[in-house]
């Protein structure tokens, strides 16, 4: 006989979740996979306390794990793009030609800008800072700029473009689950985007221009990497044009799995026409990335990625975070947490704060964004609408939060997938993410103020009125 969850049992997996994760990164030093296992453990114990069978828990985690395998074939086609984008020579003509374009003095700002240009077109963060974003930790590193700023201002960026494409999978799941469309979703998100990013792109020239004053660019160091590139490498402008050809692919609204193995196999191609790489060679670089020994360490640290098994841990981490995310929401774990604090929701002020922390606790708990931004949507529909407020805004909330705002969770996937990409400590670059801290504090300000916040009148419901999810 199933019974409903107590508060103090639902909120059990979560801070065992958190405690783990505290031990894991201040003191064990062994990253986050035991500790979302030891989340996974706590909250299938407490399904079975209260009379879940072990057959129902397991298919709660398959459920769960289901849901990640679209990111999951991504995250493998990513790990081949990096591998033969620089063994084809396509990265690092990107950063040869950087090197001499770029202004010391605005190279920050310009950082954020151009990769949420990209973004924007690909409609993928991850592919962005897989891309451009080890372009710009070279050319960062070449200019003197700490790596932690220099990382902060690519994710910024690139979750900037993901948060505004309609190309990206989260900004098309925040408004399916929040019951709005697409372009309206998009639209009112212009209102907290567009400030956040202007703000930051303000501060990083601010923060930037400090740095420079702190460091001595050095002429000679920028001429060793160039130097380094182009022994090693043919470099050749018609190379650009393969990030061309993959914006143009996700403008054409390519599906984007056979979209970017499309691209991943061309640099392939493109390795052995172009730099003269033997086949054996380029298949080992998809499989296990790129290496180098050009003798320059700063070329050799942030070239030497990618290949398929360089996923391999993110996406261990997808898995298990989304099989928790399975048993939370199927259990209603959740919904008894969120219960009190929708009861006390009067005002639009709180409404909205409630969204945006209850969105935090599922990023905290689960470090996926799919889950961060499905499971407070599906529960708060309902409320917004009791309240006449127009759902729009509830997508709005939980892109803020669960889109942007995760990547101040140090133990979450993207957290984990940029730092391991870009070569960075989150503990380096989240400081610096400005984005992330700016867009859930204006969706706050918007929610007490009433700026931007849409009314909308629904019919109503004996559900709507109490303002619960309906199952």
């Amino acid at each position: 006989m199933k019974r409903e969850l107590s508060f103090i049992l639902a909120v059990i997996p979560i801070i065992s979740l958190i405690i783990a994760a505290a031990l894991s990164i201040f003191y064990w030093k062994a990253g986050m996979h035991i500790p979302l296992i030891i989340g996974v453990i706590a909250a299938s114990v407490v399904s079975i306390v209260c009379g879940w069978t072990w057959e129902e828990v397991q298919n709660m985690l398959v459920n769960g794990v289901a849901r990640a395998l679209p990111a999951i074939f991504i995250l493998l086609v990513i790990g081949i793009i990096v591998g033969t984008w620089i063994g084809s020579g396509v990265i690092p003509t990107m950063i040869y030609y950087g090197l001499n374009i770029i202004s010391p003095a605005m190279f920050v700002p310009i950082v954020a800008l151009v990769t949420g240009i990209v973004s924007i077109t690909l409609g993928s963060s991850f592919t962005s800072i897989a891309t451009i974003g080890i372009a710009f930790m070279v050319i960062g590193e070449g200019l003197g700029f700490p790596p932690g700023l220099v990382a902060g201002a690519i994710i910024s960026g690139a979750y900037f473009g993901d948060k505004l494409s309609p190309l990206s999978d989260t900004t098309n799941i925040a408004p399916a689950m929040a019951e709005t469309d697409l372009f309206s979703h998009i639209k009112h998100m212009l209102w907290d985007t567009l400030p956040a990013f202007l703000l930051s792109i303000f501060l990083y020239w601010i923060v930037g221009a400090r740095f420079l004053t702190s460091y001595i660019i050095d002429a000679d160091s920028i001429h060793l990497i160039k130097q380094g590139l182009h022994d090693v490498f043919t470099i050749h402008p018609l190379l650009l044009l393969m990030p061309l050809l993959t914006i143009i692919l996700m403008l054409l609204k390519t599906p984007a799995i056979p979209a970017l193995m499309g691209v991943g196999l061309l640099g392939a191609v493109l390795a052995v026409l172009v730099q003269g790489t033997s086949v054996s060679s380029v298949v080992q670089m998809m499989q296990s990335g790129f290496s180098i020994e050009s003798g320059i360490e700063a070329v050799d640290s942030l070239l030497n990625h990618g290949g398929l098994t360089s996923m391999l841990g993110t996406i261990g981490l997808l898995v298990i975070a989304t099989a928790l995310g399975g048993i939370l929401e199927e259990t209603g774990s959740f919904e008894v947490l969120t219960r009190k604090m929708m009861a006390k929701v009067q005002t639009t002020g709180s409404l909205i704060s409630s969204t945006i922390f209850s969105t935090f606790v599922i990023a905290f708990a689960s470090g996926a964004q799919f889950l961060a931004i499905i499971l407070p949507a599906r529960t708060f529909v309902n409320k917004y609408k009791s309240m006449n407020i127009d759902t729009k805004n509830l997508s709005r909330c939980v892109e803020a939060a669960g889109t942007v705002g995760i990547n101040l969770v140090p133990w979450s996937v993207p957290v984990v997938f940029a730092a391991g990409i870009l070569g960075v400590g989150f503990n380096e670059f989240i400081p610096y993410t400005f984005f992330a801290f700016l867009v859930p504090l204006i969706n706050i300000l918007f929610g007490y103020t009433g700026w931007t916040i849409t009314k909308k009148k629904y019919q109503p419901s004996t559900a709507m009125q109490k303002g619960v999810i309906s199952q």
